[in-house]
């Protein structure tokens, strides 16, 4: 009798989250596809405010399978009053429901806490549901538009307390 395979679970997962440079040629890749992905939703590039750079972004991550293939990416920029917003938050979609998304957020969210951020705030867009799903599952609460998104009849923020 032989023992049945066990599927790893999220905590066995075969991924790896690690520091990335906002500009190395992976977190380009991955930021270009998620680019084309939003501009296919809205038509083109909406977003507004000041797009993140490597130097406005704080920290930075990058999700690798086994054999090194990028997978997803996500990044903080310190906002006001040292609140930390997601920045890129993307996972390829052939990766998605494999635990990426939320392996991710962890690494973002205990990097806010290194920061002494004392909560995440984010901004994705109305045709992003499956984002608005996701954010929402995971504890983020709906709030007000705030900087660059007042008046943003296409944003949708939210926030979590840390």
């Amino acid at each position: 009798m032989t023992t049945p395979e066990v599927s790893p679970s999220p905590s066995e997962s075969a991924f790896s989250i690690d520091v990335e440079h906002f500009d190395s040629p992976d977190a380009q890749r991955l930021r270009a596809a998620q680019r084309l992905e939003i501009d296919r939703a809205y038509g083109g590039d909406t977003e507004p405010g000041n797009k993140p750079t490597a130097e406005s972004i704080a920290v930075f991550f990058l999700a690798r399978d086994d054999d090194g293939t990028p997978l997803g990416c996500g990044g903080l920029r310190v906002v006001q009053d040292g609140i930390t917003e997601i920045k890129r938050m993307y996972v390829r979609p052939e990766s998605r429901g494999a635990g990426v998304a939320a392996a991710l957020l962890r690494r973002l969210e205990d990097a806010a806490l290194d920061l002494g951020s004392p909560a995440l705030v984010l901004e994705t867009g109305n045709e992003q549901k499956r984002a608005i799903g996701f954010y929402e599952r995971e504890g983020f609460t709906r709030i007000a538009n705030f900087g660059p998104y007042v008046g943003v009849p296409t944003s949708i923020c939210y926030s979590k307390v840390l």
